[in-house]
């Protein structure tokens, strides 16, 4: 045998000790794994009917989610329904204030207060010819109930 079988030997042999070595840690670690599967299938037997429930809850608020977001939306149409017809009254209010200063200035205006005068006149001299009238007629009815005490 020459030295190179011979270094051979010595690193075949070496290796078995590594092997032999390495062994113990590997088997021992089977069991750890073991174990963990063991622990795994544990924990799912007892977690899966409460994953089913997380997933019911998870899929409610979901769909509570959507409702509100629906709801959300409807609410935002109704809201720029309310910005039209603020701005509607918007514009109204503003034609009243325009209107209003318009008859203040037509109110004020002189010859508005001649025609006024001139209309007033006019009702104060209807309202004494119709009162005239109604003296006048109750005179007559006087007259004629007398006249029919009288006979």
């Amino acid at each position: 045998m020459d030295a190179g079988e011979i270094a051979g030997l010595i690193a075949a042999g070496a290796f078995l000790m590594l092997v032999f070595v390495l062994a113990v840690p590997i088997l021992r670690l089977r069991r750890t794994v073991d174990a963990a599967t063991q622990a795994i299938n544990d924990l799912n037997d007892r977690t899966g009917p409460l994953l089913a429930e997380v997933t019911g809850t998870v899929q409610n608020v979901n769909v509570v989610l959507q409702q509100s977001q629906v709801t959300l939306d409807g609410v935002n149409v109704q809201l720029a329904k309310v910005d039209n017809i603020t701005e509607h009254a918007q514009n109204v209010s503003a034609n009243v204030a325009n209107l209003a200063t318009v008859v203040s200035a037509a109110a004020a205006n002189p010859l508005v207060k001649v025609a006024s005068f001139g209309y007033g006149l006019r009702k104060a001299a209807a309202a004494r010819r119709h009162a005239e009238d109604e003296r006048e007629v109750r005179a007559t009815l006087k007259r004629r109930r007398k006249a029919t005490r009288a006979n």
